[in-house]
C-alpha cells in the first residue's frame, strides 16, 4: 500500500512539475510576443501638422527603444545572474536584446557621426555621451551594472533633445543630407548582412556543427537587428519628410513591411528542419524577411545616390 502510494505522489509530483514546465513555457512564449511590440505612436507625440526640430524624432525613437527592454518586465537579461540567467534558462529575450544592442549601437555611430556632423564640427556632446554609454559591455552585472550605463545613454537622449528646444540650440540638429543618410543604409546592410550569414550558418568557426541550442541564439540576435531598424527606420521617414520621394518612399514601404514582420515572428520553439523535411526552418524563414530588407536597402542607397 506505502509502495502504490508513493508511486501516487511520485506521479502526481512529476506531472505538476511539466504543468509548471509548459505553463511557464507558454507564458515566456506569449509574453515574448506581446514585447515584440513597441507602443510608440509617432503621429500622436510628433503631429504630422506641427513642425518639429530635425533630430528629435531619431532620438527618441532610439531613447524609447532602449527604455522599452530595461523596464521590461524581466528587464535587461543579457547580464543576469548565472543562476537565473540566460546561460541557463531561458535565453530567447537575451540574445534578442544583444541585437537590439548592437543595431543601437551601429545607428548611434551614424546619427553621430554623419547625420549630426558635417566635416570638421564637433561632435554633439550629448551624443558623444550616450554613444559611449551604449558601448558599455551588455553583459557585465555591477560596477557598474549594464542597465546603470544604458539609462544614462537614455538620458542623455533626452538632454540631446531638450538642447534642440533651448534658445539658442545647444545640440546638433538633423543635417538631412542624402549622402549622410547612405551612410545608415551601409551600416545596417552590414549588420543584416551578419544576421543572413548566421542564419544560413551550418559550421561553427570552430569547424564544428550548428547545434540545436545555437539556432534560436542567431534567430534572436537577428531579429533584434530587425526591431531596432524598424522603430528607427520609421522615425527617419518622419524626419526627411517629403525629401524621401517616389521610388525611395515606395522601397521605405516594402523595407518597412519585411523588417515589420521580421522583428515580431515569434516561433513556440525555434526549429531548425530540413529544406526537404516535415518540420518548419524558422532561421530560414525569418531570413527571407532579412534578406527582403538589406536587398531593397541596397536600391534605396542606389536611389539616394541618384
Amino acid at each position: 500500500m506505502d509502495m502504490d502510494r508513493n508511486l501516487k505522489i511520485g506521479i502526481i509530483a512529476v506531472g505538476a512539475l511539466l504543468f509548471l514546465f509548459l505553463a511557464g513555457s507558454l507564458g515566456l512564449h506569449f509574453g515574448q510576443k506581446g514585447h515584440n511590440r513597441i507602443h510608440m505612436d509617432l503621429d500622436t507625440e510628433f503631429p504630422p501638422d506641427k513642425e518639429h526640430v530635425p533630430g528629435e524624432i531619431i532620438a527618441t525613437v532610439i531613447a524609447g527603444i532602449m527604455e522599452h527592454e530595461l523596464d521590461s518586465t524581466f528587464g535587461w537579461r543579457p547580464n543576469d545572474f548565472f543562476l537565473w540567467g540566460p546561460g541557463l534558462w531561458a535565453d530567447n529575450n537575451s540574445n534578442r536584446q544583444m541585437g537590439i544592442m548592437h543595431g543601437v549601437r551601429e545607428t548611434m555611430l551614424v546619427f553621430r557621426d554623419n547625420l549630426t556632423k558635417v566635416s570638421s564640427n564637433v561632435y554633439d556632446h550629448n551624443l558623444l555621451e550616450a554613444d559611449t554609454m551604449f558601448r558599455n559591455d551588455e553583459k557585465k552585472l555591477f560596477f557598474p551594472s549594464a542597465e546603470n550605463r544604458f539609462a544614462k545613454g537614455i538620458t542623455y537622449l533626452e538632454h540631446y533633445v531638450e538642447g534642440l528646444h533651448t534658445d539658442p540650440p545647444t545640440s546638433r540638429q538633423l543635417n538631412k543630407r542624402m549622402i549622410e543618410l547612405i551612410k545608415l543604409f551601409e551600416a545596417w546592410t552590414a549588420l543584416l548582412g551578419d544576421g543572413h550569414a548566421n542564419l544560413y550558418r551550418e559550421v561553427e568557426r570552430d569547424g564544428g556543427p550548428v547545434r540545436a541550442w545555437k539556432t534560436d541564439n542567431y534567430f534572436y540576435t537577428a531579429q533584434g537587428y530587425a526591431h531596432v531598424m524598424f522603430y528607427v527606420m520609421k522615425s527617419i521617414r518622419r524626419e526627411y519628410g517629403e525629401d524621401l520621394k517616389g521610388s525611395v518612399e515606395f522601397l521605405f514601404d516594402e523595407v518597412l513591411d519585411a523588417l515589420d514582420k521580421a522583428h515580431t515572428m515569434k516561433p513556440l520553439i525555434v526549429i531548425d528542419g530540413s529544406p526537404a523535411g516535415l518540420f518548419a526552418n524558422h532561421r530560414r524563414a525569418l531570413d527571407s524577411y532579412i534578406s527582403e530588407a538589406r536587398d531593397k536597402m541596397f536600391s534605396i542607397q542606389e536611389e539616394l545616390e541618384k
